[in-house]
């Protein structure tokens, strides 16, 4: 079922709230704009709104879709952009998606997520500066806007994250599946941070070039803002991920080398008990001829020379750091 958070219609430097089945009152009314917020709305709205502001049947089968990729498509009167947001919600990040519907007098924002949504959007519509009108290219600045914004302080928190790992990574003495099982879920969540994030690159560089309309000569430099922002955002974004990457390897290759020294004091220990397994197995051999038995101080020469062969071979292993 819908949930209409905002449906206002500015007209002389007012706004008031409208129904959605009014909005054919006003579309298309010079000096007047419609600024509509739903919260993952239901089929009967969908069609509703599109059949009040004339939208295209494919843009309304994308809009209450989730899992769209992120894109911008021209239909005539209209234009629809998906986008992929973000917000940190109880130190978590929470990934969801927003449809916006541009005309020359309106902007729909359709939210899929549990975030906060756009009031502070309402909000700057309704207080504008001076100089300012409640319009179209202006508000669908504001919406891309918050969405960049968004991406902040979920880096911010992923930065903190990693340091933390970073941290325990290097003071471990005995390193873990766990660790490496931490790492890899946050290089996952960079992963879809920079799918959400890098499509905002493209949008805001076809709105500039492509759509003077929208990117007026008064608005342009907040959409290059924008732009600016999100190639930041992406930018920070792939050096988290290759820090990451890095700590992974260090931490396999940590992994590695402890494995090595088991190997390596096995080894050694293995050399100690080989030396006096060979001396004394030998006289489990049933030769003939020994000399040595016939003479009395053998036994105590023999353990004497073994125990200084082994004594001498630990001493060298030791300082090896072999054992």
């Amino acid at each position: 079922m819908e949930l209409t958070i905002d449906c206002l219609l500015f007209h002389d430097s007012k706004a008031r709230a409208i129904a959605l089945a009014d909005i054919s009152d006003h579309v298309g009314q010079p000096g007047r704009f419609i600024w509509v917020e739903l919260k993952s709305p239901d089929s009967q709205t969908i069609t509703l709104l599109g059949d009040e502001l004339g939208l295209h049947a494919l843009a309304l089968e994308d809009a209450i879709s989730t899992h769209q990729r992120s894109k911008l498509e021209e239909y005539e009167g209209h234009m629809f952009i998906a986008t992929r947001t973000v917000q940190l919600c109880e130190s978590r990040m929470e990934m969801g998606e927003t449809h916006v519907f541009v005309g020359s007098n309106y902007v729909v924002a359709i939210r899929h997520d549990s975030g906060t949504g756009y009031q502070r959007v309402s909000d700057r519509l309704q207080r504008l500066p001076n100089g300012i009108r409640a319009t179209a290219p202006y508000a669908l600045y504001l919406v891309l806007d918050l969405i960049v914004d968004q991406f902040r302080p979920v880096i911010e928190s992923m930065q903190d994250r990693f340091q933390s790992l970073e941290s325990q990574l290097i003071s471990s003495t005995k390193p873990g599946r766990d660790m490496l099982e931490r790492l890899y879920a946050m290089k996952r969540d960079l992963t879809a941070l920079r799918d959400a994030a890098e499509p905002m690159q493209e949008i805001t560089q076809n709105l500039i070039r492509l759509h003077p309309e929208l990117s007026t000569k008064e608005l342009k430099a907040y959409y290059r803002d924008i732009h600016d922002h999100a190639v930041r955002v992406s930018a920070t974004i792939d050096r988290l991920r290759m820090a990451t990457s890095d700590a992974m390897q260090f931490h396999l290759a940590s992994l590695s080398l402890k494995q090595n020294e088991s190997v390596q004091k096995l080894a050694g220990w293995g050399a100690l008990l080989a030396l006096p397994t060979v001396v004394f197995s030998l006289y489990g051999m049933n030769f003939e001829v020994m000399p040595e038995l016939t003479w009395p101080w053998a036994y105590p020469a023999l353990l004497l020379a073994t125990g200084a062969a082994v004594a001498l071979l630990y001493r060298r292993l030791k300082r090896r750091s072999w054992i």
